[in-house]
């Protein structure tokens, strides 16, 4: 079971942000770097990093602190925003990412995820956000017609590494995980899933370590990390019951 720490990346600085609201941004490091090789020090094994300027625009803005997250740690690195061509993806992980997240473009494109994932075994996983139980895109800007099962339903033989599910309704705002969801997708799919969005206290590691949970890849968290209401060491130390 992994805990993934959330870097996420607006005008080049480690930001959270509320409800996946733009105007809500709270910055907590100004060097990106220096929060990566941080995290690797805690404990650490995955990093999470969401340029979400590019998740607007389309394609990377945030590229030159990503590649100092890249130069700054030896974990490996998974990044979604604004990956949308395959130039994208071989540019990043020729750059050193080890994971790439598609989510606007398994929308808009889910031929093109397959192809990725063929040219790119292992290298690929799938993000799904979620408002009201739909789809969202465009940096969770627009809400699609497909529900969360229907999107992890066209991937299923795809051999995406993974499925990053986010429940923006909770997203930022520490409500905790949405488990039913999370834990009913993991059991509709043979995708490896990892939780986002709400990882709010202790509270919600142990309840990764429940028996119901034990299909899950992972989690993400973020706000709470940044805020010292998850105390790295002990957060690892539980997990570790389930490794």
């Amino acid at each position: 079971m992994i805990l993934y720490p959330a870097i996420d990346l607006k005008g080049g600085e480690c930001v959270r942000l509320k409800l996946g609201d733009m105007a809500q941004a709270t910055v907590y490091n100004t060097d990106p770097g220096a929060q990566a090789k941080a995290f690797e020090d805690q404990g650490f094994k995955w990093l999470h990093v969401v340029d979400l300027d590019g998740a607007f625009a389309g394609e990377a803005v945030n590229g030159a602190a990503v590649d100092a997250i890249i130069a700054a740690t030896k974990n490996p690195v998974q990044l979604g925003g604004g990956i949308r061509t395959l130039a994208h993806i071989e540019s990043w992980l020729d750059r050193g990412i080890s994971r790439v997240i598609l989510g606007t473009i398994a929308v808009r494109d889910p031929d093109l995820v397959r192809e990725a994932c063929r040219k790119f075994p292992g290298k690929v996983a799938v993000g799904i956000d979620a408002k009201g139980g739909r789809v969202a895109v465009e940096g969770w800007a627009e809400t699609s017609d497909l529900t969360v099962f229907d999107m992890a339903a066209r991937f299923e033989d795809a051999g995406a590494a993974a499925i990053i599910y986010t429940d923006i309704d909770r997203d930022g705002v520490l409500a905790g995980i949405n488990w039913d969801s999370t834990i009913a997708l993991a059991e509709a799919t043979s995708i490896p899933v990892i939780a986002s969005g709400g990882l709010a206290s202790l509270d919600d590691i142990r309840r990764m370590t429940k028996p119901d949970a034990a299909k899950l890849n992972g989690a993400i968290t973020g706000r709470a990390l940044y805020d010292g209401r998850i105390d790295p060491a002990e957060a690892l130390a539980i997990l570790e019951t389930t490794a």
